[in-house]
């Protein structure tokens, strides 16, 4: 490879001992990157609480307003509007569109460029929703704001864990995550601030402008991965990067060679990457591909996040008291993802997801029995202040769960599974996944919780029951291991190790 010096064969890349500082320029790195999470809390944060505000509804959607104000409505079903549940999903739908084309962008381009792109689409989103004068444009500026949230989520899950040490990537990697929480509990707050203003949902919806302009700003100054750049044959500037990022008393010339290596390995398969990916041996990481984010969001999560404040406003809060309830949802939440970030590497992946599993599945079911027992079968007995405060406490221990384990490890995992010749396609299935099972869950919840009550947080239950015991049987632990040498965990595992050695054994056949 001209400017490499490397020789290249076909035998498996070894592991090597690469450094584990964490330099001030891959600690500035993550936190521009990271940041992108901070525009995808804030817009799934923002929405709930807007769509509550009165000056809001009167504009857009004035029918809900005469539900809240019938005295024996279903108080399951105040919100159920296939509409308005579209200004919160078409997001998500326009994000699937642009994660099937963010894979091939972020390997023509490199991860930086990929989320730099994210950012200008996140800025023309928000500026037109912020100044949204019908429901066209209020749904124009979500599906560009999808636009962006498809490119970014795409890239800066891979860019974290490209740039991170392996004695670090579980911390590094859980940052998106925790910056995703952040700007929930910001758009929560700003929510809560501006309820009382006639401007307040204009407020809420176009200050997404701001953290996307920082993040912006900040990818035109910060270094691509080394992985992207050997990816598209740029030597010399992944040496600078990894020189840079690793810290000028550490030796880099292995690393580089090992990335070299991989990377000619990978090219020197004449296939394309989204059928590679379907081969036997890759089974293990397609299987998690498709199951990790589907049962991220079967977990419920991403429903209590949008429509949170509708259903505490339902089930007895009040305004002010619903917005105030989001807060402490996302505040909760944030603090279990710090928790989940300094013992991850620690602990590892398995633990936390099996301990978070397990009080997920006990707080959704408590939530179920109280509703039923206290809004009877046909939800319209009234609830008390005390039922609904208790309602709170359940969902907290349940968000807590959440952060502590699905929340930070849905975008962890993806990242750090497939080797280089299949990893953008790899996230990129991921993260297409995520946005189709976010989009139905999301344009159906309200309707679902209109007919099936109670028995909502039921189905969510029996689900976290069965990812949890899909984790126990069949995710091996990842923690330590370097990118290149992932490979390996497959072959040990009771169960993988069939399609990943027989896959072997097919190949070097004579």
């Amino acid at each position: 490879m001209a400017g490499g010096g490397f020789t290249v064969d076909s035998t498996p890349v070894t592991s090597i001992n690469i450094g584990g500082k964490l330099t001030f320029s891959i600690f500035i790195s993550c936190i521009v990157v990271a940041s992108s999470g901070i525009l995808f809390g804030y817009d799934l944060g923002v929405s709930g609480g807007v769509t509550t505000m009165v000056p809001f509804l009167q504009k857009f959607f004035p029918d809900i307003l005469k539900k809240v104000a019938g005295t024996e409505a279903n108080l399951y079903c105040v919100y159920d509007s296939q509409v308005l549940t579209l200004f919160t999903s078409s997001l998500y739908l326009a994000g699937l569109v642009s994660s099937l084309a963010a894979s091939k962008v972020s390997a023509a381009f490199g991860r930086r460029n990929t989320i730099f792109f994210g950012g200008i689409l996140f800025l023309a989103g928000g500026a037109i929703n912020g100044g949204a004068a019908n429901i066209v444009m209020l749904i124009l500026g979500r599906v560009l704001l999808g636009f962006g949230v498809g490119f970014t989520n795409q890239a800066a899950p891979l860019y974290l864990s490209e740039i991170a040490p392996p004695k670090w990537r579980g911390i590094i990697g859980t940052s998106f995550q925790l910056f995703l929480g952040i700007g929930v509990v910001a758009a929560s707050c700003i929510n809560y601030a501006a309820s009382t203003h006639t401007w307040g949902w204009r407020l809420s919806l176009g200050l997404a402008v701001f953290p996307a302009a920082i993040m912006t700003i900040g990818a035109l100054l910060i270094t691509d991965t080394p992985s992207s750049l050997v990816e598209r044959g740029k030597i010399e500037q992944a040496r600078k990067a990894l020189r840079k990022v690793r810290g000028s008393s550490i030796d880099i010339e292995l690393e580089l060679e090992e990335l070299v290596k991989s990377t000619e390995v990978a090219k020197s398969v004449k296939q394309e990457p989204f059928k590679t990916i379907f081969k036997r041996k890759y089974r293990p990481q397609l299987v998690m591909a498709f199951a990790i984010p589907i049962f991220q969001q079967l977990s419920g999560i991403n429903i209590v996040a949008f429509y949170s404040p509708n259903l505490f406003h339902s089930v007895g809060l009040g305004h002010e008291g619903a917005l105030l309830s989001a807060i402490i949802l996302g505040v909760v939440n944030l603090i279990s993802i710090f928790i989940s970030a300094s013992v991850i590497d620690r602990f590892g992946r398995r633990f936390l997801f099996i301990t978070g599993g397990i009080m997920m599945f006990v707080c959704l079911i408590a939530v179920s029995i109280l509703l039923a027992v206290v809004t009877g079968v046909n939800g319209t007995t009234g609830v008390t202040k005390g039922h609904a405060i208790l309602v709170l406490v359940l969902l907290c221990f349940y968000s807590a769960g959440f952060g502590w384990s699905w929340g930070p490890l849905t975008w962890l995992i993806p990242s750090e599974i497939f080797p280089v010749n299949i990893r953008n396609t790899g996230q990129s299935i991921a993260i297409g996944v995520q946005f189709i099972l976010t989009f139905v869950l999301s344009q159906t919840f309200l309707s679902m919780l209109c007919h099936f009550k109670f028995g909502a947080f039921v189905f969510y239950a029996f689900w976290v029951a069965v990812m949890t015991l899909f984790i126990i049987f069949f995710l091996p632990e990842t923690k330590g291991i370097s990118l290149e040498s992932m490979y390996t965990i497959w072959g040990k595992h009771w169960f993988w190790s069939r399609f990943v050695k027989g896959e072997e054994d097919q190949e070097n056949k004579p």
